[in-house]
Formats: C-alpha cells, sequence, structure tokens
C-alpha cells in the first residue's frame, strides 16, 4: 500500500518528452512507481483527470535567503507557483558567511537590516535550516560581496591585494565544505565593481576540488554587455568550473539585439566547459536603485525606500517633479531604495527564453515593500503567457525548463525529473487554466492554476486552502554525479 496515489495525470516528466497519461505511487519521500496502477491501493488517492503533474519547478534564480527561513507563509510566493526547490545566494549576495553588526551596504540590504545578518559561518546557516527546516528545499550559493567587503572592511573600491583575495579564497572553500554548492559575483554593483578578472579567476579556482558551480551577475547587461559575457566564460574556463550567467538580458533601447551575438557567444563556450543561462520572463527588472543610472526614457517605478516609505509603487519621474530636483538628485534623496525599471524589449526577452540552455528564474525580491510581479508570478506566466497564449515553446519544453534541465545545470541529484526513486516533488496544475495574476499594480495576486504542490512528498500548498503548514524542505547540495 502507497501512501499516496494521484491517479490518471497527463505526465510531463521534466525531460522535454511529450505527455503520456500515468499513475504515480509515493512513499515517504519518494516517487516509487508510475504507470497503470489499478492494482495498487493507497492510504490516500488523488483523482487527476484533465490535469497535468509535473517535478516540482526549481526557481534558478532568488534572493530567498532570508525568506525560508520564515516559515511556511512567506514562502506561499514561491509554493502557490509549483516551486519546491530554490537556488540562493544570488548575484553575489549571501546571507553566510559573513555577519554584519550595523545595515550592510546596498545591495546586501536586500536580504534585510543587520538583525538578519547574523551567521558568521555557512555551518551556522545550515544549522538554522537544519533546526528548523524550511517550506522549499534550498541550494545555495556562496557570495563574493560580504567575502570581499570583510576582507577589506569595507575599503571596496579598489583592487583587492593578494592577503585580501587569499582571506576570501580560504571563506569560500571553509563555506563549500560545510555544505554550500557554488560561488556567485555581483561585479555590476558597487562592492565588487573594482574586483578585476584576475581576483575573481582566483577565487573561482577553489571551486572544482568541491565540484561547485559558478555563478555571475554580469559586470554589464547593457553596453558592454558582450564584453561581460567575455569575461563570464573566461572565468568559467579558467577555473575551471560550470558557469551560469544570471537573468540574463541586454537592457536600454541602443542595446536591443545583442542577445544574438550573446547567446552564439554561450553556444560556442558550452561546447567546451558546461554553461547555463537563466531568465525571467518579464521585460521590466528589479533591483537597488541607482543614481548614477537613472535616465528620462527608462521608467523606474520604487519598490521600496528607507527614509520615504509613503512614495513606493509612484514613478521616480513623478517624484522629481514633485521636488523639482533632477531625477539624479531625486533617488540620491530615496536612498536606501529599490526600484523596478522598465528597461527591456519584448522580442529580446522571447529569444533569450527560448534558447535551449535558458532556465527559468524568478529573481524576485521577497522583502521588497512593493515587489515585482516576477516573485509571484513568473513561473504561472511562463505555462500560461508563452506557451499557452504566444506558443514560443511547447508545454515538454517549458516544464524542462523549470525542472530538468535545472537539475542538470546546477548538479541536483533525484529532483526535476518524474519517475521511480526520485523525490517526491511535485506540482499538479491544470494547463488548460494556469496563468499569472500578479502585475505591476497588484504584484503579490496569487496565480491560477496550481492544483497543489509536494515537497519530498508532504502536501505544501492546495489551491483551494493555501499553505498547509508543512515545511518538509531541506538545504541540498550539488552532485559531482550529475
Amino acid at each position: 500500500m502507497a501512501d499516496l496515489i494521484i491517479r490518471s495525470a497527463e505526465i510531463i516528466d521534466g525531460t522535454g518528452k511529450p505527455a503520456f497519461a500515468a499513475d504515480v505511487a509515493i512513499d515517504g519521500e519518494r516517487v516509487t512507481a508510475i504507470g497503470d496502477l489499478a492494482g495498487l491501493s493507497a492510504r490516500e488517492q488523488i483523482d487527476a483527470e484533465g490535469l497535468t503533474l509535473a517535478p516540482g519547478f526549481i526557481d534558478a534564480h532568488t534572493h530567498d535567503d532570508r525568506a525560508i527561513l520564515e516559515g511556511a507563509p512567506r514562502m506561499l510566493c514561491k509554493l502557490s507557483q509549483g516551486i519546491t526547490t530554490v537556488v540562493v545566494g544570488n548575484c553575489g549576495i549571501s546571507l553566510a558567511p559573513v555577519a554584519f553588526d550595523r545595515r550592510p551596504p546596498a545591495p546586501l540590504d536586500l536580504l534585510g537590516d543587520e538583525r538578519w545578518w547574523t551567521f558568521d559561518s555557512f555551518a551556522a546557516y545550515a544549522e538554522r535550516l537544519a533546526a528548523t527546516p524550511p517550506a522549499v528545499n534550498a541550494y545555495a550559493l556562496i557570495g563574493h560581496m560580504p567575502l570581499r567587503y570583510e576582507a577589506m572592511r569595507g575599503d571596496t573600491a579598489r583592487a583587492a591585494t593578494p592577503a585580501e583575495i587569499a582571506h576570501m579564497k580560504a571563506r569560500l572553500d571553509r563555506a563549500l565544505e560545510q555544505g554550500a554548492s557554488g560561488f556567485s559575483t555581483g561585479l555590476w554593483y558597487v562592492p565588487s565593481k573594482e574586483a578585476g578578472t584576475d581576483e575573481v579567476i582566483e577565487l573561482a579556482r577553489g571551486l572544482s576540488k568541491h565540484g561547485a558551480i559558478y555563478t555571475t551577475h554580469l559586470r554589464d547587461e547593457g553596453d558592454a554587455v558582450e564584453a561581460a559575457v567575455e569575461e563570464a566564460l573566461l572565468i568559467g574556463r579558467d577555473a575551471p568550473a560550470p558557469v551560469v550567467i544570471s537573468h540574463h538580458k541586454c537592457t536600454a533601447p541602443e542595446n536591443f539585439g545583442k542577445s544574438r551575438t550573446t547567446l552564439a557567444m554561450i553556444d560556442a563556450a558550452a561546447a567546451r566547459n558546461p554553461v547555463g543561462l537563466d531568465a525571467y520572463p518579464y521585460s521590466a527588472s528589479s533591483t537597488t536603485l541607482r543614481p548614477d543610472l537613472v535616465r528620462p526614457n527608462i521608467r523606474a517605478c520604487i519598490a521600496w525606500s528607507v527614509p520615504y516609505p509613503e512614495f513606493v509603487g509612484r514613478d521616480l519621474a513623478d517624484i522629481a517633479r514633485e521636488w523639482n530636483l533632477p531625477l539624479a538628485e531625486a533617488a540620491q534623496r530615496l536612498l536606501p531604495a529599490g526600484a523596478v525599471y522598465f528597461s527591456m524589449d519584448e522580442g529580446e526577452v522571447q529569444r533569450i527564453l527560448s534558447h535551449r540552455l535558458t532556465m527559468i528564474g524568478s529573481d524576485g525580491l521577497p522583502h521588497d515593500e512593493r515587489p515585482h510581479p516576477r516573485l509571484w508570478g513568473a513561473f504561472p506566466r511562463v505555462l500560461g503567457h508563452y506557451v499557452r497564449e504566444v506558443g514560443l515553446f511547447d508545454l515538454p519544453t517549458a516544464v524542462h525548463k523549470m525542472t530538468g534541465l535545472t537539475a542538470a545545470t546546477f548538479g541536483i541529484a533525484d529532483r526535476g525529473v518524474l519517475r521511480e526513486g526520485a523525490y517526491a516533488d511535485l506540482a499538479l496544475f491544470d494547463a488548460r487554466r494556469i496563468a499569472d495574476r500578479a502585475d505591476y499594480d497588484e504584484p503579490t495576486r496569487l496565480s491560477a492554476g496550481i492544483i497543489a504542490t509536494w515537497v519530498n512528498g508532504r502536501l505544501a500548498y492546495r489551491e483551494d486552502r493555501g499553505v498547509t503548514g508543512y515545511c518538509a524542505g531541506r538545504l541540498i547540495r550539488r552532485s559531482r554525479l550529475c
């Protein structure tokens, strides 16, 4: 007798293969049988006729380092999308292994003020996850920025010395020993902007002995995006280490179309070294507010502001007019702050999403007062808007980009595929009505069509009642076998 049998579902197994009809049996935290299970009984059965069952979705790019510590209600934004695993520590920003006794500099403060920066080792962070299991599985990267800030004692507007690089490398190596799976950089951001390519290569050279991965928010996603992609690929080649280019995009009108070149570069490099990329299905981005980068032909909407919370949701241009200030000065007055930037081209977004190596990542910022809607709607948006309405790719391809491709790229064993013996991370959805409902005006609305989400065999979310309260997630590590 099985614990659970989901009967008569259309199975999309995460490999990209066409759907097929079958029953699925679960015992404990694993899938134990797939096929015609009419002769098998179970303690619980679900009739899934007319519904699609897929591996639980893996969010390739998140900033959920803190959110996963805050319980199931905080993770409703992910479970309601069918997400069962999140990759944290992206863009050079990770909540461990450095503690702060005051508010950290931007963009580290996207994860909160000093009250949350208490983990002075990755082991301490891992122990917290073990003691208070998260609602989803977590795969953790170590960010460059906290390592750099600690080693250089806050003086990051310069190149690091050999001794400082050695300090960072030792800290990174220790964190990888303690359960982290890779190293991330955010070379576009001020704390890492002055880090040279040689510094990053030297740090990345320690990854191979751990079988770890390198991910990067490129040094530039606009005018110099081709050079930034070339740098990322060079780092991966010289380390050597698998590379993931985070939230790939080409920003600002003068750069639209450059993805034709960058994607060709990625294809060429992938023939020699493992390379991946992720993207979110929107033409607007979101991060900290940068006064040096605001411009009149790119709309910016305030997502949060410490000194002026009343301006959340307002356009920066309107605030600047109200204050009778230039855009950059108005932005400076709002700091610390974050914004949504309408800086991308829809055709470019579709070209990148369609690429054979592109995984889906939300890049949501769960602690923004008014977040980008990608936090709540990215995955249903792909399945609803881009599959059913636009026809950008078929449903098995879309699911593969959310599951099997992501698991293979990050080296996540026994997840991302629906097969016997795999972990029972599952998403049950109605392909006819799945849709994102979060938008820029109401960014936290629940998506439609995700019927249920299971994490390690436990029901974590139901559309008709929300989160169940079960927190069956765990810290997972990169496997050398994938």
